[in-house]
């Protein structure tokens, strides 16, 4: 922590963001900011295909965490875990990527089930209790799995 404080007190915008690093404070926090933007990516698609296309919410779901797991991945590898060596090949770093992210999938559609079938919720209001909840569970399972 005391790394990105320093960072960010000579708003040192390239160490905060760019420069590649191992410490898991300054790696969480850029995943924060890389999931905002595919928190970003992912909502847009889910209120697109939900309202414009009107398609039920869990299906609308399923589409906008594709859209998502996109930008996540290849911003993910770019700016939070560059500095760290996957513990595996490309292809299987993206599958394995993939399957934590499926499991956070799985979590979103019984979070949305729950909080909107069930609790009677509107369905966005739903999604950010899930993407918090996501949010943390993606970071820390790939950070573990996936990343020295």
């Amino acid at each position: 922590m005391k790394e990105f404080f320093e960072l960010l007190k000579r708003f040192d915008l390239k160490g905060i963001f760019i420069t590649p690093t191992t410490n898991g404070f300054l790696q969480f926090f850029r995943y924060v900011f890389v999931g905002g933007i595919a928190t970003v990516a992912d909502w847009s698609v889910l209120a697109f295909v939900t309202e414009v296309l009107k398609v039920h919410h869990l299906i609308s779901s399923v589409v906008s965490f594709v859209a998502g797991l996109i930008v996540n991945f290849f911003l993910s590898k770019l700016l939070v875990f560059k500095a760290s060596e996957a513990k595996t090949n490309p292809m299987m770093e993206f599958v394995g990527y993939a399957v934590i992210g499926v499991v956070g999938l799985g979590l979103t559609e019984l979070i949305l089930f729950l909080l909107t079938d069930k609790a009677g919720l509107h369905y966005m209001i739903s999604k950010v209790v899930a993407t918090a909840v996501v949010l943390v569970w993606n970071y820390v399972a790939r950070k573990k799995v996936l990343y020295k």
